[in-house]
């Protein structure tokens, strides 16, 4: 399962996707440091907070979409 959170500093939200999902070896990009926060609002123009959670080349959403995913997807290793 290929995993990617778009994510900032000191961002709680940000750090319990980081927990959920680190058995898949997420990608993290950090926002101002990775990529821009221009780059960030192209990328996802809906979006108005992190963090950003892609999973298989789909985008969940944040991290109460991330929860609600969860709730009707058992990722393993082999998802």
């Amino acid at each position: 399962m290929q995993v990617i959170i778009y994510s900032k500093d000191n961002c709680s939200n940000c750090l319990k996707a980081k927990k959920i999902l680190s058995k898949f070896n997420p990608k993290i990009i950090i926002l101002d440091k990775d990529i821009s926060r221009e780059e960030f609002f192209k990328k996802f123009p809906a979006s108005k907070t992190v963090p950003q959670i892609i999973i298989d080349n789909n985008h969940i959403g944040g991290y109460e979409d991330l929860e609600k995913w969860l709730a009707f997807n058992v990722p393993d290793e082999n998802f």
